[in-house]
């Protein structure tokens, strides 16, 4: 807490200056590209001091540039080499590359300089096949090319995924004897690590005579993308001059590898000794509270950017409104995107990002009416629903599991003649699967012309939510076999089928083809799934080994994965050691402490459940409650355990003792094992009995006709009681019913579940 404390004290600081850049960038790393070499490179050279346009040198658009090009046709001075560059610099900048061709084909004298400013220009627009067509011409003409041009032509290779033709301008640069230049090296460390090709790029980085802080920032960035935590940090202690960019990659970087603890220490340091916060920062810096719910340091935050102005930006005002949503203040956050300040530029459709942001906040904090009646709100009022706000909503609904609510969202896109293209696609079927319809999600997706690897995906994917392991492996087969290349996620859905299947064996093998067949370095999805299958699967030690053989004990999902199946399998030392170590990565986290109370309850060790609480107390933990919801006729009922604020709770608990009794007969029986109190056993089974499920279970059960479907959505694991209850009550009730947990679904049928007890 004491870095908390001292970022308090810092944002607190009226005098702290603040500087921005002058044009807003959504890119979070700040990765800096060539192309501010090259345009120091332009803007420094002695004919463009000279030059009679050097006033107008910035010009925003071609209305202001062709006047200058008639004036400079018309008193002859466009034949001059320098002018003729300098102006078609200028069509370059202001992006009109048409002109900026024909003014090229008219030039009859054109030198490097020519050249080079239209091929960079082609490769910042993105008409990289161009950009290389022009380089081959250039060649042809037998015009040199120098460092910057060889730059931009890099650029175009790694925008055309062409690592061979990468590959070749390097060798080309060899053979050539180019002189070294720190943008030249850059390009090619750059292009390398796009394609995976980390050896290569740090033989270049470390045979550099020069390197600037760019450099420096993308072999940081290269490492973090591979998860070698320890190497970056290493590389960032070493970096020289540490700009603001370099403070993002690296804190921005730890946390996309679950570093949230260490990317906090290193705000503080950037805080206290580093440059001073940019719009990116703060943008980070509010994710960074908001994924460890400090909420004040968020509200100090918020503070921050009044005073300096910057709530105008888009990034920032989104940042603060997911900060105010993970951290269950839904109110501040709907303030905020109801009453965007003036000048917030782009108003509609940041608005209809903000609106969908504020669903996906209420869907995170199970208010699932709220967010669904929002939503009702945004079509009345007209927002506007591009694709971006119907894959947003889409994901809420898959998120709640409201199936219902989500056929209105697919509706919705037919009506508003929107296709399925590769990401509503996905999120369809996605919403499907997550709902519990796995049929309609395989429907969607037969259905869809152009099935590509995020499509394939997505269906993958939502078998193994399903605990068809088998059927995954299948589709990922035929996924190779139609020639579709598997991404990152693609493995991620494989290797969670697995998990949910126990196929160790088959889990082992995607994770060595996933690096030997494919070349994808592992993320911490991948080594989660890992730990998950080997540790559920009862190979405690082997998971353990695992994490510390990969070098990924920083990561704290493959912890929790690993205390999770301490606990199912009853390891109390394994347990405690887990515990200790998630405790030192995410102190303020609720999942170490109520895993360990609940793997010493077990064992009825009160005075060490008494003990683990009284930390929590202490450090001012809290546990997210148990909560199931189910969806009758457009209508979301949610219960907690012991809940007795439902209109008809009285029938509910009513209806569930004697549907107790009932079950008894035929053999279940209360696992009062679960109970992590102290307490009589009659006591024992009264806590057990009115779970948040089986409350849900019991009202559907109520309130639907013989033999319909039954759909409950829980946001805790299931418990083996409940999933004991659940069994028993579709055998005895003669219903279907599917309950999914944040794991996993689980369909019971006849007294059995596809989960075949291994969960």
């Amino acid at each position: 807490m004491l870095i908390a404390r001292f970022i308090l004290r810092l944002l607190a600081t009226e005098t702290t200056k603040v500087t921005f850049p002058s044009t807003r960038t959504r890119n979070v790393l700040e990765t800096a590209q060539c192309d501010n070499h090259l345009i120091h490179y332009f803007s420094t050279t002695e004919h463009q001091r000279r030059s009679p346009f050097n006033s107008i040198y910035n010009l925003p658009n071609n209305k202001e540039v062709e006047p200058l090009h008639a004036q400079a046709i018309k008193n002859g001075s466009a034949q001059h080499q320098q002018v003729g560059n300098h102006l078609l610099n200028l069509y370059v900048k202001c992006s009109d590359l048409g002109q900026a061709q024909k003014l090229f084909d008219d030039i009859t004298n054109r030198d490097v300089r020519s050249w080079t400013i239209l091929i960079t220009g082609f490769a910042k627009l993105g008409s990289t096949k161009l950009g290389l067509d022009l380089f081959a011409q250039m060649q042809y003409d037998g015009v040199c090319p120098n460092c910057f041009t060889l730059s931009s032509v890099l650029k175009c290779c790694s925008c055309l995924n062409d690592l061979r033709k990468g590959k070749e301008i390097h060798g080309w640069v060899l053979r050539k004897g180019v002189g070294s230049d720190v943008v030249l090296e850059n390009s090619m460390i750059d292009h390398y690590v796009k394609f995976g090709n980390f050896d290569y790029a740090r033989i270049i980085f470390e045979s550099m005579s020069k390197r600037d802080t760019v450099s420096w920032n993308i072999m940081i960035g290269a490492y973090l993308h591979i998860g070698v935590v320890d190497k970056s940090i290493d590389l960032f202690r070493r970096l020289p001059i540490k700009d603001v960019a370099s403070w993002n990659t690296i804190i921005v970087g730890l946390m996309r590898n679950g570093s949230n603890v260490k990317a906090l220490e290193l705000l503080y340091q950037m805080g206290k000794v580093g440059p001073q916060f940019n719009n990116i920062t703060f943008s980070i810096a509010l994710a960074i509270f908001a994924s460890l719910s400090l909420l004040e340091l968020g509200r100090q935050i918020h503070g921050k950017v009044l005073r300096v102005g910057l709530l105008c930006d888009g990034f920032i005002m989104n940042s603060l409104v997911d900060m105010y949503c993970k951290c269950g203040k839904m109110d501040r956050a709907l303030a905020i995107s109801k009453k965007p300040p003036q000048g917030y530029d782009d108003m509609q459709s940041s608005n209809s990002v903000l609106w969908s942001s504020i669903v996906s906040g209420y869907v995170q904090n199970c208010r699932f009416e709220k967010a669904f009646k929002l939503f009702r709100e945004m079509v009345c009022e007209g927002v506007e629903m591009d694709e971006f706000t119907l894959t947003t909503l889409a994901s809420a609904c898959a998120n709640a599991g409201i199936l219902e609510q989500g056929l209105q969202i697919h509706a919705l896109i037919e009506k508003l003649g929107h296709k399925l293209d590769v990401f509503l696609g996905s999120a369809i079927i996605d919403m499907y699967a997550k709902c519990g319809s796995l049929d309609e999600a395989r429907s969607i997706f037969i259905q869809t012309d152009s099935r590509n690897t995020v499509l394939w995906t997505s269906i993958i994917s939502g078998c193994a939510l399903h605990g068809q392991g088998r059927e995954s492996i299948h589709l990922f087969e035929l996924m190779l076999k139609e020639g579709i290349r598997p991404n990152e996620v693609s493995f991620v859905g494989v290797l969670s089928g697995c998990s949910h299947a126990g196929l160790v064996e088959e889990g082992h093998a995607y994770f060595r083809s996933m690096q030997e067949d494919f070349g994808i370095v592992p993320g911490v999805e991948h080594f989660t799934c890992m730990v998950d299958l080997l540790s559920r699967a009862g190979h405690l030690n082997g998971a353990e080994d695992f994490i510390y053989r990969n070098g990924i004990s920083h990561i704290s999902s493959v912890w929790k994965a690993l205390l999770s199946a301490s606990r199912l399998h009853k390891n109390i030392e394994m347990g405690k050691r887990v515990s200790d170590r998630l405790l030192e990565l995410e102190p303020l986290s609720a999942g170490p402490y109520v895993l360990l109370s609940n793997i010493y309850a077990t064992s009825h060790r009160w005075e060490e459940v008494a003990e683990a609480r009284s930390m929590m107390e202490q450090r001012g933990v809290k546990k997210n409650p148990g909560q199931s919801w189910i969806q009758l006729k457009n209508q979301l009922h949610t219960f907690f355990r012991g809940d007795r604020s439902h209109p008809q709770a009285t029938e509910i608990y009513s209806y569930l003792e004697r549907l107790i009794t009932r079950l008894k007969e035929i053999g279940y029986s209360i696992d009062t094992d679960l109970v992590t109190h102290d307490v009589e056993e009659e006591q024992k089974e009264l806590i057990l009995g009115f779970h948040s499920e089986k409350l849900a279970v019991t009202y559907a059960l109520m309130s639907t006709p013989c033999g319909s479907l039954i759909r409950v959505m829980k946001n805790l694991r299931v418990c083996t009681d409940c999933h004991a209850f659940v069994k028993y009550t579709s055998k005895v009730m003669g219903r279907e019913i599917i309950v999914r947990d944040p794991y996993r679904f689980h369909h019971f049928k006849h007294g059995k579940c596809s989960c075949g007890d291994y969960w």
